[in-house]
């Protein structure tokens, strides 16, 4: 793990991606929700939580049939 980030020390394999996570030290938030304007730093954030405004449940259990926004939640009622 070459590339370190100078304000908190973590440390990427890539160049790309430690600049990537620097964000969150900035304020920059370049994804923001056409809904409401809340904005995230990364993209996948966004994607996430635009479900909120669709009501989109993408992730099922086969078990009960419920669904889930995101995939974590599903793995969580599995358990």
């Amino acid at each position: 793990r070459r590339y370190e980030c100078d304000e908190c020390r973590k440390r990427f394999q890539t160049r790309c991606t430690l600049l990537k996570y620097q964000q969150i030290h900035t304020e920059e938030r370049p994804y923001e929700c056409s809904q409401c304007g809340k904005s995230f730093h990364w993209r996948s954030h966004l994607i996430v939580y635009q479900r909120n405004h669709t009501a989109e449940r993408p992730y099922e259990c086969g078990e009960c049939g419920k669904r889930f926004s995101q995939s974590s939640a599903l793995i969580y009622h599995q358990r």
